[in-house]
C-alpha cells in the first residue's frame, strides 16, 4: 500500500515551504535553556494568531526563543522560522536514521528510506526558502519567483488537503 509513503512526501513538502501553519503538535522543537518564559513580541502574536495557524501554542512556543522575539520585520521573522524548521526537520531525520538501523521488514524500510529521503529534501527547502526571504528582504525583484513560490503555496495546499482526507479515510493507518 503505497498511502503511508504518499503521505509522507505531502506531508514533508508541506512542512517544508509553510511550516508553521499546520505542524503535528508533536513535533520536535529546539530546546531554549530559558527559566522563565518568555513574553512574545508582537510580530509573533500577530502571525500566531492567523487563521491559517491550527495549532497556536505550538506557535508561540516554537517561536519563544530570545531570537525571535527579537526579530524586528517579517522577513526576518521568516529567515528565523525557516532555521527552526530545518533544525526540526534535521532532528527528525535523525530519528528516522536511527530507526532505520534496527531490524524490520523490508516494506517499512522502503517507506522509511522514502520519508528519510523526503526530509533531506525538506531540509533544502527550508534553506531555499530562507535565501528567498533574503532576496525579498532585499528588494531584489522577481516576478517569476514570486509566481512560483505563490503556485507552491496552492499546491502545498492541496498536498495537505489530500492527506487530511486519506488520514480521515483511513484513520487506523495513520
Amino acid at each position: 500500500m503505497a498511502y503511508p509513503n504518499q503521505l509522507c512526501l505531502v506531508l514533508v513538502i508541506f512542512l517544508s515551504i509553510f511550516s508553521l501553519s499546520s505542524l503535528p503538535t508533536s513535533a520536535i522543537i529546539s530546546k531554549a535553556n530559558v527559566s522563565l518564559p518568555i513574553p512574545s513580541s508582537q510580530l509573533v502574536e500577530n502571525l500566531c494568531n492567523r487563521k491559517a495557524i491550527q495549532h497556536r501554542r505550538f506557535c508561540l512556543k516554537a517561536l519563544s526563543t530570545p531570537e525571535v522575539i527579537t526579530a524586528l520585520e517579517t522577513t526576518q521573522l521568516g529567515t528565523l522560522i525557516m532555521k527552526l524548521g530545518a533544525a526540526n526537520a534535521k532532528a527528525t531525520l535523525n530519528v528516522y536514521n536511527v530507526i532505520i538501523k534496527k531490524p524490520g521488514s523490508p516494506q517499512a524500510l522502503k517507506g522509511l528510506n522514502c520519508c528519510v529521503e523526503a526530509y533531506r529534501y525538506a531540509i533544502l527547502s527550508f534553506e531555499m526558502v530562507s535565501s528567498e526571504l533574503e532576496l525579498i528582504n532585499a528588494k531584489v525583484q522577481a516576478p517569476r519567483i514570486l509566481a512560483g513560490n505563490r503556485f507552491m503555496k496552492y499546491y502545498v495546499s492541496m498536498g495537505n488537503e489530500i492527506t487530511s482526507t486519506l488520514e480521515l479515510e483511513n484513520p487506523n493507518e495513520y
